[in-house]
């Protein structure tokens, strides 16, 4: 995982510091092992267990034994709420857009592209001003206009910044013929769903 402070919210010291963070703070009523969490993050446990310290000692995260293992969960103090404020806009839309376009009917994926997914891997820029989602429609499926834009303005009430779906068909993602397609695909993606699906970086 890169070391240096993430361009999504420079503020923070690294991108371990950022998704440990990430994980805890936006499912607060998670409570994990260091050795899960650390797989989550694809982390070094070392790496994990030190930002974990780190946080407990400024109060933003509790830890307690059971057996050999060690686990953690987001505390309940005066930083935590500004602080997951802050990590939801810079680092939400990778959960936010998978819990609110993830239940669609006849979706086979969804991605994020543009600048959010640029900052999102480490390329330097402005702050991202939106969130820009790719959603493509299963073969032999339809999806409902109205449903998509539903979960986009969802999503924007969470992240307080505009998300701008796109939709479309199987076919047209599979051929990659189009100019939009190849400017989206030639730059850096985040993949939501499936969850498999690798990441790629400009």
């Amino acid at each position: 995982m890169i070391s240096n402070a993430p361009p999504l919210l420079p503020i923070l010291r690294s991108y371990t510091q950022a998704a440990v963070l990430t994980v805890l703070l936006l499912n607060p009523d998670q409570e994990l092992t260091l050795t899960d969490l650390a797989g989550r993050i694809d982390a070094p446990l070392s790496s994990v267990s030190g930002e974990v310290d780190r946080l407990g000692q400024a109060g933003i995260v509790t830890t307690r034994v059971l057996g050999r293992a060690r686990l953690v969960k987001a505390a309940h103090g005066p930083l935590v709420e500004p602080l997951t404020v802050l990590v939801l806009r810079a680092f939400g839309p990778r959960q936010v857009i998978a819990e609110e376009f993830g239940e669609l009917l006849g979706v086979e994926r969804v991605l994020l592209f543009g600048s959010w997914a640029a900052r999102y891997h480490g390329i330097a820029g402005s702050a991202p001003a939106d969130i820009d989602v790719l959603i493509v429609v299963a073969a032999d499926q339809t999806i409902d206009g109205e449903s998509v834009y539903q979960a986009a303005n969802r999503a924007e009430r969470r992240l307080l910044r505009p998300v701008n779906p796109t939709v479309v068909s199987a076919k047209r993602w599979k051929a990659q013929a189009d100019p939009l397609l190849q400017e989206i695909t030639s730059h850096s993606v985040v993949h939501i769903l499936p969850l498999h699906t690798e990441d790629s970086a400009e």
